[in-house]
């Protein structure tokens, strides 16, 4: 890949340079996590009126135990508006209060078993993934925190009601005393549950950047990505978020920015989005937003436009 030259804030297009259904067939297909606000089929509505190809969604409210059922009626609409969006992949992101990492049984009990009704939910829904964070160990220490969830990972594969939805770990910043913020970390864990082709990952960029990989030259790039290839095939890389941050290289914290606005620099977003190796790994903004989603639209056209300015200087040499 050669050295680039990327714009430093998003494009200020107003409307949509490309949708769905004008997908280029080069690059990525690009998204953004939509609200399920009024019904779970709204999020693929609000996802194709602002040019998402693929959409990351939750499958209930992410900060309640206990919720309603899903009904048939519900699927059913689900699926059809996703045949009429032609939305794809459709990803699940867990809920908040899921701690797979808990020293408490009782939270480890109560955070499974939401995580195979979602599971359950996601499978219902035709859904292509669900992304999940590791967890904290809370103090238990981070040995006893990857044991306990490589024991709930073992507990989901084997139950028959999550289908055959495919479990992505996310990684993270590292903040307080989560895991998953070494890429050894999620091999470890999909080696000890299995290793079955079920299990998979998703990298946030931001969360990486806390975490102390930063993507943005050539050298920081390289690296990176043979650290992962030191510990995962590339097959398992079912995601990616996104995300630029408002934290420092390395500081384990994590506050998402608006794309080319952050520390972490368009370089990096141009290197991801040209990448012949991710473009049939969806990718998923989950910047900050308003109720008009004008900031997901901006961050589309952004992205959009380093796929362009590429294949540009691709044609030019």
């Amino acid at each position: 890949m050669s050295d680039c030259s990327a714009p430093r804030s998003p494009g200020c297009s107003q409307g949509l340079r490309h949708g769905p259904t004008s997908h280029l067939g080069r690059g990525p297909r690009f998204g953004a996590h939509m609200s399920i606000a009024g019904a779970l089929a709204n999020a693929l509505r609000a996802g194709h009126r602002i040019g998402c190809e693929t959409i990351q969604m939750f499958t209930r409210s992410p900060s309640r135990w206990g919720g309603p059922r899903l009904g048939d009626e519900q699927v059913e609409q689900f699926r059809t508006v996703r045949g009429e969006t032609g939305i794809d992949p459709v990803i699940a992101h867990a809920s908040y209060l899921i701690n797979l990492a808990s020293p408490d049984q009782a939270l480890w009990e109560r955070s499974l078993a939401l995580a195979a009704e979602e599971l359950s939910r996601a499978a219902r829904l035709g859904l292509d993934g669900y992304v999940i964070h590791p967890g904290a160990h809370t103090g238990s220490g981070e040995k006893r925190g990857l044991e306990r969830v490589a024991a709930a990972l073992e507990r989901l594969l084997s139950n028959s009601d999550t289908g055959a939805v495919r479990i992505l770990l996310e990684t993270t910043s590292g903040a307080g005393t989560h895991l998953g913020y070494r890429l050894d970390h999620l091999a470890w864990l999909i080696e000890n549950a299995g290793g079955g082709s079920r299990l998979g990952v998703c990298l946030d960029t931001a969360h990486l950047y806390g975490a102390g990989y930063a993507l943005a030259d050539r050298a920081s790039y390289r690296s990176f990505w043979s650290e992962f290839d030191a510990y995962l095939d590339i097959a398992r890389l079912g995601a990616l978020h996104l995300n630029d941050s408002k934290k420092e290289l390395g500081s384990r914290g994590d506050r998402h920015e608006q794309l080319g606005e952050g520390l972490i620099g368009a370089d990096a977003f141009y290197r991801l989005v040209n990448d012949e190796r991710l473009v049939h790994v969806p990718m998923i903004l989950e910047t900050p937003k308003s109720d008009d989603l004008h900031e997901d639209v901006r961050n589309l056209a952004f992205l959009r436009d380093l796929v362009a300015m590429h294949a540009d200087s691709d044609h030019k040499e």
